[in-house]
């Protein structure tokens, strides 16, 4: 599976592992796209059917003139999901890709048993958010030249060598449209969840339960602080950079493994 097309967008989407085993869904951030999980998607393709779309704008997918925030993403794996005839599946996202498997949970519940949210693209407060107009005024300016400085400062200094570099080639070559109108989508859009008490609201709402794991302590104690459905958790990685998934690949797909596998599904082929 390459470039399909479930009927809102054509999304670049491969699919490893057995089509009959119990599916996951890895979506990548802002900026990004599926190649940051090949080595996840390698590993627990021994246990499941691991699918790794690149989100509209990003990647190899179809980049059309609007539409790029974290709601319309959601809808489109949405449809992706349904197009595939999956079955609920546990959905895990990095950054914005946290986001957006949050709100894929909300809105379309369906097609989720379970969610993974590393370091999510919500929670926003106090100084962060008083910044958010400025850097969208930047990213509206200068796109993903703008946006390429926040990822040159977002890994620790014991993050694999090369990674840094891999992700600032990555978001310059992310469509400056894209790389601001998500932005809007994630924190100031109306309905944008990114700021926290929107976030607040959107969390209670989900029906599932969730992992999340933040590299910020004030965010973990934050998020467990809020109502999670039962079953739910927060885990805290100290030391460690905003692309944690990248930084400890072996550490996360055992966190990813252990979560799956304690709630089994099959899909459907």
């Amino acid at each position: 599976m390459t470039l399909t097309d479930p009927g809102r967008i054509r999304l670049f989407v491969t699919s490893h592992g057995p089509a009959d085993a119990p599916v996951l869904l890895l979506v990548h951030g802002w900026g990004g796209d599926g190649r940051e999980w090949a080595p996840h998607a390698e590993a627990l393709a021994e246990r499941f059917r691991v699918v790794v779309p690149d989100l509209r704008g990003h990647g190899r997918s179809e980049v059309p003139a609007d539409g790029h925030t974290p709601l319309e993403m959601a809808g489109d794996l949405a449809a992706l999901l349904a197009a595939l005839g999956t079955g609920p599946a546990v959905v895990v996202g990095h950054s914005m890709g946290g986001q957006v498997v949050n709100l894929l949970a909300v809105h379309h519940p369906e097609l989720v048993r379970s969610v993974v949210a590393l370091d999510p693209a919500h929670g926003a407060h106090g100084t962060e958010a008083d910044g958010i107009p400025a850097r969208l005024a930047e990213y509206r300016e200068h796109g993903a030249r703008a946006a390429a400085d926040f990822v040159d400062g977002a890994f620790s200094p014991g993050a694999p060598p090369g990674l840094r570099t891999a992700h600032v080639r990555t978001m310059l070559g992310t469509p400056d449209h894209v790389v601001a109108q998500a932005y809007a989508g994630m924190y100031t859009d109306p309905g944008a969840v990114g700021v926290r008490p929107h976030s607040e609201a959107y969390l209670r709402r989900r029906p599932q339960p969730a992992l999340t794991v933040w590299t910020s302590p004030e965010a973990a104690g934050w998020e467990r602080g809020t109502l999670h459905a039962p079953g739910s958790r927060v885990d805290h990685w100290p030391g460690t950079g905003h692309y944690l998934h990248e930084e400890h690949p072996r550490r996360t797909i055992r966190l990813i493994d252990d979560w799956a596998a304690d709630r089994p599904g099959r899909g459907n082929g």
